[in-house]
C-alpha cells in the first residue's frame, strides 16, 4: 500500500490553466471541522484539485472528499461531523488508565469508536475507486518514517494515519505496525509536491489560541500543544517549500481565529463548519488565492 509515484488516472490540471493542484489537509482533532466549511467554500468557487493529500483528521476529511468532490458530498461530510461525540472517538473509563501507566498496553483509547466511524464513512471503498486522486500519510510505528498510502481500502488506511501514538493503539496495514501521520508531516505539503502538485492548497486546522482557561486532563492537554507546535511547523513547511521549489505555489487557507475551543472538544463543531466557510468565502474574494502568504494566525500569539 505504500509508494512515492504518481498512480495512474492522474488529472493533469490543465482545467485551470495552473498546473497539477493539490489539497493538503492537516490533522487537529475536532478542529478538523474547518476542513469541511473550507472544502464547502472552495467547492462553491469551482477550485477542483487534481490530487488530495491529508494527514489524520485531515486525512479522513480528504479522502471523504476524493470519493465524492461535490457540493451535496461535502454537505454529507458534514452530517458526520455534526453527529460525533467525543466519546465516539475517544473512549478512556479509567479502567484504560491503570493498565497503560502500568505499560501492559501502549495506548489509552480503544479505536472501536474511532473504526465506527471510518467503517460508515468508506465501507469497503479503494482508493483504486477514487474520482480525485489521494495519498493518506501514516508513519512507522517504530522509526516515524513517512509511510504514504494510495492503494487498496481507504478504511484501514485512513485509520492508521489517525492512530495518534499513546492515546489509540498502532494499526497493522499489510504487516507493518503504523500510527498517525503527524509523526512525521502533520501538514504533508512536501508530500504533495513529490507527488506532482505544481500548485497546493493548505487547509490547516489552526490552534486553540483563545482558551478560556488551560486544557484540562492528560489527552486535551497534549493535543493542545500538540496542535501548537503542528501550526508552526505547517509555516515552516510552507516556507520552505517556497524557497526550495521552483514553480510550486502553495497557498494556505487562514485557520479560524480566535480559537477558543480545545481539539479535543466535539461541542462546537457545527459552528466550526459554518465559520469556516464564511471565512474561507471571505478569503477566496479577497484574492487569497493569487496571495503567497502564511497567515499570522499560525505563528504564536494568544488572546
Amino acid at each position: 500500500m505504500t509508494g512515492t509515484t504518481p498512480a495512474q488516472g492522474a488529472g493533469d490540471g490543465s482545467r485551470d490553466g495552473a498546473g497539477l493542484t493539490a489539497f493538503v489537509l492537516a490533522g487537529g482533532g475536532s478542529h478538523g471541522a474547518l476542513q469541511v466549511g473550507m472544502l464547502r467554500a472552495l467547492s462553491l468557487a469551482g477550485i477542483v484539485p487534481d490530487l488530495i493529500v491529508g494527514t489524520s483528521v485531515g486525512a479522513i476529511n480528504g479522502a471523504y472528499f476524493a470519493s465524492d468532490p461535490t457540493v451535496p458530498g461535502v454537505d454529507r461530510l458534514a452530517n458526520i461531523w455534526r453527529a460525533l461525540r467525543r466519546s465516539d472517538i475517544y473512549p478512556a473509563p479509567p479502567s484504560t488508565w491503570v493498565p497503560a501507566l502500568l505499560g501492559r498496553r501502549s495506548h489509552v483509547c480503544d479505536d472501536i469508536g474511532l473504526r465506527r466511524v471510518v467503517a460508515g464513512a468508506f465501507g469497503a471503498l479503494t482508493f483504486e475507486e477514487l474520482p480525485v486522486r489521494c495519498a493518506v500519510v501514516a508513519a512507522d510505528y517504530r522509526t516515524s518514517e513517512e509511510v504514504i498510502l494510495r492503494t487498496g481500502p481507504i478504511a484501514i488506511a485512513v485509520l492508521a494515519s489517525a492512530a495518534v501514538p499513546v492515546i489509540f493503539p498502532p494499526v497493522d496495514v499489510d504487516g507493518r505496525l503504523l500510527v498517525d501521520g503527524a509523526l512525521s508531516r502533520n501538514t504533508p505539503i512536501r508530500t504533495a509536491v513529490a507527488l506532482g502538485a505544481t500548485r497546493v492548497i493548505v487547509l490547516p486546522t489552526g490552534f486553540a489560541c483563545a482558551l478560556p482557561m488551560n486544557a484540562r486532563g492528560a489527552i486535551a492537554t497534549a493535543l493542545h500543544h500538540v496542535s501548537v507546535l503542528f501550526a508552526r511547523q505547517l509555516a515552516t513547511e510552507a516556507a520552505h517549500v517556497r524557497a526550495t521549489e521552483a514553480g510550486v505555489a502553495v497557498r494556505v487557507v487562514p485557520p479560524m481565529c480566535p480559537m477558543p475551543v480545545s481539539s479535543y472538544d466535539f461541542s462546537a463543531v457545527g459552528q466550526f463548519i459554518g465559520d469556516a466557510e464564511r471565512s474561507t468565502e471571505a478569503w477566496i474574494a479577497d484574492g487569497g488565492l493569487d496571495r503567497d502568504a502564511i497567515p499570522e494566525t499560525l505563528g504564536p500569539h494568544s488572546h
